[in-house]
């Protein structure tokens, strides 16, 4: 993909309000994250309101690591409202192999067709129906050995798809890209990959969701290299990725982004 930079762009001219259902664990990371990228996010999850509030957000996106079955409802409540009035919304199915919950929440949610599923080679192996080997929220598998399940989730649910890992791997089901940006030290900050949900929403605002979602992780890994440059460990690269999220411009994006098609 030869403009990444160009959906950066306009992220921030729309400064997208998302609505973010997502655990606790994520939701001050998540938020600072999205604000320095020049999103909008609201944590709103209440049964009561979720509705609601996903009918003038921009884009929702959907997490279930801390779960509850009040929480899958108002899950299921604003995935319905966003179906509805046509914008989209992300699925992160955070370690949904891991209890019947888990398992009985994703299948709930996948049969809401989300346009995305982010998720790491696990993650998206179990909701696909296979065998994952993964470890609480951790990957057991290789993105390799969940590409075919990602063009078949891809391809059932009429989105796309993105298996997050060393080399993310994005597909609707026909088209496939492979990201290579990113640093090693990324999975050693908690969040930072549930908040890359936020960012992948907020990115498909009013665009194609394939290209816009190659293109939010193409932004989201330079930022982590670039915060890499000046970080003595994971501590000291939070702060530098929030810091590289704000000052990356697109032409920066666009000249850094690891994209390849697949």
């Amino acid at each position: 993909m030869q403009d990444a930079g160009r959906y950066l762009a306009q992220m921030r001219q729309t400064a997208p309000l998302v609505q973010n259902i997502t655990n606790y664990v994520a939701m001050n990371v998540m938020a600072n994250v999205m604000l320095a990228a020049g999103a909008s996010p609201a944590m709103a999850h209440a049964r009561e309101e979720a509705a609601e509030f996903a009918g003038f957000a921009h884009a929702l996106s959907v997490n279930i690591g801390t779960l509850d079955p009040e929480w899958i409802t108002s899950m299921e409540l604003a995935a319905a409202a966003m179906n509805e009035a046509g914008k989209p919304w992300v699925l992160d199915p955070v370690a949904v192999f891991a209890t019947a919950l888990r398992r009985d929440a994703g299948a709930r949610l996948l049969a809401l067709k989300p346009p995305i599923i982010r998720g790491n080679a696990s993650e998206i192996l179990a909701l696909g129906g296979g065998a994952a080997a993964g470890s609480g929220a951790d990957a057991g598998d290789t993105v390799e050995s969940a590409e075919a399940a990602a063009r078949h989730l891809a391809k059932k649910t009429g989105g796309v798809v993105a298996v997050t890992g060393a080399m993310d791997y994005v597909t609707d089901g026909e088209r496939a890209y492979r990201v290579a940006n990113g640093h090693a030290l990324m999975p050693k900050i908690t969040a930072l990959g549930c908040s890359l949900t936020g960012i992948v929403a907020a990115f498909a605002v009013d665009q194609p969701p394939l290209e816009a979602t190659v293109a939010a992780l193409a932004y989201y890994g330079l930022a982590g290299e670039e915060a890499a440059r000046n970080a003595r460990g994971p501590g000291s690269l939070a702060m530098h990725f929030i810091d590289a999220l704000h000052a990356m411009t697109p032409d920066d994006l666009t000249a850094g982004a690891r994209t390849s098609a697949a």
